[in-house]
């Protein structure tokens, strides 16, 4: 079995000092990577909040959660991690998504493409991403891109190149990061009903048994390699919690679920889920340890830094 590595975001830090602190606080408790969102609408860019962390810290990991495919060319993108890898000492992990937040593309005037279109242009980006990280000149001709002769420049220090980390919560993509991925993040998929400008996840999706279902899509694609692959999930519906009442917190969450949705979710199944951080600090390091024995699962992205931080102490790296 994979060690276990938590994820953390630095939450809303104003500035560099706090960003600083707030690196070297998740370095302390055992935390393995900051991660920071790729949004325009949020405060920062996550490339210089991310260098700014590695510099601050020498053991924590950085990385995008997750790069939008579609916001910049993948020869960029990887000219960009490769030189935050060369400046931390080999401390970056590529993740990269297809992109989702259709009001985030209307902003920017860019095409919001069916997602079988934004997959594709994944699944080609991953091939210039690779390319660029490799030891010399390649060329590629896709559909979405075209690239000829170019060496990518900085190599990484990560050879052959930083983990690559892919997710998603349909079988496209999560074949794609069977094929190709060195972590597999599992996500929810979405409600078809949801509306152009709304996403919303469904609620079965995050159960053990929808969870059991994607693991099937990646085994299937990932073959020999699948047992080399390190699984991610991270908090769907509701922030990670600590109480000695799960039950009665997760009943008033689904409470508004079912409000929004329509759909009823058992309390057990909630509780269960992969996706759901609701518990006691022994009750949710016995989960953890039952979801890497039962499904594999050792990477938890955790949301922010202090909430989960006794649950983190007690399992990093064990």
């Amino acid at each position: 079995m994979n060690p276990f590595r938590f994820l953390a975001d630095p939450g809303d830090v104003p500035d560099g000092p706090s960003l600083r602190a707030a690196a070297r606080t998740a370095e302390s408790i055992g935390y393995s990577v900051l991660v920071y969102a790729d949004h325009v609408v949020i405060p920062f860019g996550f490339l210089p909040l991310l260098t700014t962390a590695a510099a601050a810290t020498e053991r924590l990991r950085v990385a995008p959660f997750v790069a939008n495919n579609d916001l910049r060319h993948p020869a960029l993108l990887a000219q960009d991690l490769a030189t935050l890898d060369v400046l931390s000492g080999g401390r970056v992990e590529v993740a990269i998504g297809a992109g989702w937040n259709r009001p985030e593309y209307v902003a920017l005037g860019l095409p919001f493409d069916p997602v079988g279109v934004r997959v594709s242009r994944l699944t080609e980006a991953v091939a210039v991403l690779k390319g660029s990280f490799g030891p010399g000149p390649f060329s590629f001709v896709g559909e979405h891109y075209q690239v000829t002769e170019h060496d990518g420049l900085p190599k990484p220090v990560q050879a052959p190149h930083p983990p690559l980390f892919i997710g998603g919560g349909g079988r496209r993509v999560l074949s794609l990061a069977g094929h190709e991925a060195d972590i597999v993040g599992l996500a929810p998929r979405t409600l078809p009903h949801s509306g152009p400008d709304i996403v919303r996840s469904d609620p079965r999706s995050i159960t053990i048994a929808a969870t059991e279902e994607k693991l099937g899509w990646v085994r299937e694609a990932a073959g020999e390699r699948f047992d080399s692959l390190e699984i991610n999930v991270y908090p769907t519906g509701s922030a990670p919690m600590l109480t000695d009442t799960p039950r009665k917190a997760a009943a008033d969450i689904l409470d508004g679920i079912r409000a929004r949705t329509g759909v009823e979710v058992d309390v057990d199944d909630y509780l269960a889920s992969p996706h759901v951080f609701i518990g006691s600090v022994d009750g949710l390091v016995a989960k953890f340890t039952e979801l890497r024995e039962r499904l594999g699962i050792s990477s938890f992205m955790t949301g922010d830094i202090e909430t989960l931080a006794p649950v983190v102490e007690r399992l990093a790296g064990t």
